[in-house]
C-alpha cells in the first residue's frame, strides 16, 4: 500500500490531498480495499473519517484523531461552519445569473435526492433536500469549448457539484455519470478538485486554512 503523507498533522486532526481515482473509504470487493482511510490507518492508527470526496474527485480531505474531534468536525460540516472551495473545468461557457459571461458570482439552488433506479446517481427534484452551490467563471477556455470555474458548495449533498452543473447544461469534463459520451471522454479524469478547506480548529479554536493546487 503506497505511503500516505499528511499536509497537516496535529494531536487532533489530519489533512490529506487525495488523488483522483482513490476511494475515501473501502468499497465492496477485495479490489476496493485500498483507500484513503486504510492508508491513513496504516500510518495513524487513530485516524477517523469525517467527510468524503467522490473517488473521481481529487483534493483536500480531513480526518479526526479522536471521537470527540470527529463529532466536533462532523457538526462543523453539518452546520456549514467549514468553508469549502473547488475548481472544475466544465463543458461550454456558463452564463451567470444575470445572463452574461462576466466573472460575477452566481447561485444554483436546486433540491437534490437519490435517483433510486440508478443508484448511486442523484437527481434534481422538488421533493429533494435543499441544495445550494455558489459559482463563478475563473477562466474561459474557448479553445476547449469549456470554462474553468470556482465552486463553493453551501450544502454537502452527494454529487452536488456534478449534478448542479449538469442541470444547468455545463457538466464537468470527464464525468462518466452526469455527462454524455463526449463529455466523459473529453478528459482522462473527472476535472473536479477540492482546493480549499477553512475552519476553526475544533480544540484550540485557531483559524485554519488549507489549500491544494489544482492538478489540471
Amino acid at each position: 500500500m503506497p505511503t500516505l503523507h499528511a499536509l497537516h498533522e496535529d494531536a487532533h486532526l489530519l489533512v490529506f490531498d487525495k488523488p483522483a481515482g482513490l476511494l475515501c473509504v473501502p468499497g465492496r470487493g477485495d479490489d476496493k480495499q485500498d483507500c484513503l482511510s486504510a492508508r491513513a490507518l496504516a500510518r495513524w492508527p487513530d485516524a477517523l473519517v469525517v467527510h468524503r470526496l467522490d473517488m473521481s474527485t481529487s483534493g483536500l480531505v480531513m480526518m479526526a484523531r479522536d471521537a470527540s474531534t470527529q463529532r466536533a468536525l462532523g457538526d462543523a460540516f453539518a452546520c456549514r461552519e467549514v468553508f469549502k472551495r473547488y475548481e472544475a473545468i466544465v463543458d461550454g461557457a456558463p452564463k451567470n445569473n444575470d445572463g452574461n459571461d462576466s466573472q460575477a458570482w452566481s447561485m444554483i439552488e436546486l433540491p437534490l435526492m437519490a435517483d433510486w433506479p440508478r443508484r448511486p446517481m442523484q437527481k434534481t427534484d422538488p421533493a429533494g433536500k435543499p441544495s445550494l452551490t455558489r459559482w463563478r467563471v475563473l477562466e474561459p477556455l474557448p479553445d476547449r469549448g469549456a470554462a474553468r470555474l470556482l465552486l463553493e458548495p453551501k450544502t454537502g449533498r452527494t454529487h452536488q457539484l456534478r449534478v448542479h452543473l449538469a442541470a444547468i447544461g455545463h457538466p464537468i469534463l470527464g464525468d462518466a455519470l452526469y455527462g454524455d459520451a463526449r463529455v466523459h471522454h473529453a478528459a482522462d479524469r473527472l476535472l473536479l478538485h477540492a482546493s480549499v478547506l477553512q475552519l476553526r480548529h475544533p480544540v484550540s479554536g485557531q483559524a485554519l486554512r488549507f489549500e491544494s493546487a489544482t492538478p489540471f
